[in-house]
């Protein structure tokens, strides 16, 4: 079943802002989505391979950083009095540059980190995201530090005859977020379902055995690590140039647990698991905030995520696949006696 839901899911998203006209929630909703792509990345890493990795939002920063400096340009002293002058590009190849430097960024720490497992792998993914935040604090001729990074261009897209439009409306962004987010997801789709994935999933259930057949096992976590860092690279973009405005909290530790709620509750290691967690914990702030002080919100998540954890343990994808599959089993009719014996025989 859980194979229908993002074919379903698009087709509700395409046709949302035709009949949803509060900014609020299209805000609140495009605001998950992006976290939702993160999400997605993330779950290649976790969900697939087995790999956790608590600092997954430095890459989604070093996204947004990238994304606008190059959009607003800089000029920048280095060492030895050399200055480093970049004028403002078109906000679309700051786009690029942030998935490239992300990539970039995943690919070198995952063949440094990759050559240790479990717990040490957690505690230099840890590490690596807080450097990355001192440095973004501290570097202020460059970032700005806690002062910002403001008035940051707007997406802007060219258009097929020619010229190009300004990405303005919370709609044009939510269509924007939505088609990154399918890209995102096919290209997910795509590599899971190939001999890739396969060898991915082979590391995730046994490591020695893979390692047994032939698997380059340092190579395909490397390859997957550089993918899913890309893609947070992307959502980090899109953050930035929708709010406009970035500043070191956006590498604070509460949006990694949020990306990784979003894979545990959904199902990690199933293509719909993100998205039905990025579902739940989307509209579950539109629901609550007009009731509810920030500090219950926060108790009302933790509530909702212990009960899925304990009713589904798995994540809701499987549950809900298993769930249809007994409703199958249990309409077909039973074997006659003279069947059960032609199958003995």
């Amino acid at each position: 079943m859980s194979r229908y839901f993002p074919p379903l899911l698009l087709v509700i998203l395409v046709l949302l802002p035709l009949f949803v006209k509060d900014p609020y929630l299209l805000n609140a909703l495009i605001t998950g989505g992006i976290f939702t792509i993160g999400a997605i990345s993330l779950n290649l890493l976790l969900g697939f391979t087995g790999q956790l990795s608590l600092g997954h939002i430095a890459f989604f920063g070093i996204g947004a950083y990238a994304s606008a400096l190059t959009s607003l340009g800089f000029d920048v002293g280095l060492f030895g009095g050399v200055r480093v002058v970049h004028e403002a590009w078109p906000p679309l190849v700051g786009f690029v540059v942030a998935v490239v430097l992300a990539g970039a960024c995943g690919f070198i720490v995952g063949r440094l980190s990759f050559r240790v497992r479990g717990a040490y792998f957690v505690i230099v993914t840890i590490a690596f995201a807080e450097v990355v935040r001192l440095v973004a604090l501290n570097w202020i001729e460059l970032t700005q530090g806690p002062l910002a990074l403001t008035s940051i261009p707007q997406m802007r897209l060219g258009l097929p005859f020619g010229g190009e439009t300004v990405l303005r409306t919370k709609a044009q962004n939510f269509y924007l977020m939505l088609a990154v987010a399918t890209l995102c997801y096919l290209v997910v789709a795509r590599l899971v379902s190939g001999r890739f994935g396969r060898a991915m999933r082979g590391l995730k259930e046994n490591e020695p055995l893979a390692m047994s057949v032939g698997i380059d096992v340092t190579r395909t976590l490397t390859i997957t690590a550089t993918i899913s860092a890309a893609m947070a690279g992307a959502a980090g973009s899109l953050y930035a140039h929708y709010f406009r405005i970035i500043d070191p909290d956006v590498f604070l530790f509460t949006y990694t647990v949020t990306m990784i709620i979003m894979v545990v509750s959904g199902g990690k290691g199933t293509l719909a698991g993100p998205l039905i967690g990025g579902v739940i914990f989307s509209i579950l702030p539109v629901t609550l905030r007009p009731y509810m002080a920030p500090e219950a919100q926060w108790i009302v998540y933790g509530a909702v995520l212990i009960l899925i954890l304990f009713l589904t343990p798995k994540g809701l994808a499987p549950y809900v696949d298993e769930w249809f599959a007994r409703r199958r089993a249990n309409r077909l009719p039973a074997p006659s006696i003279d069947a059960r014996a032609e199958a003995r025989t």
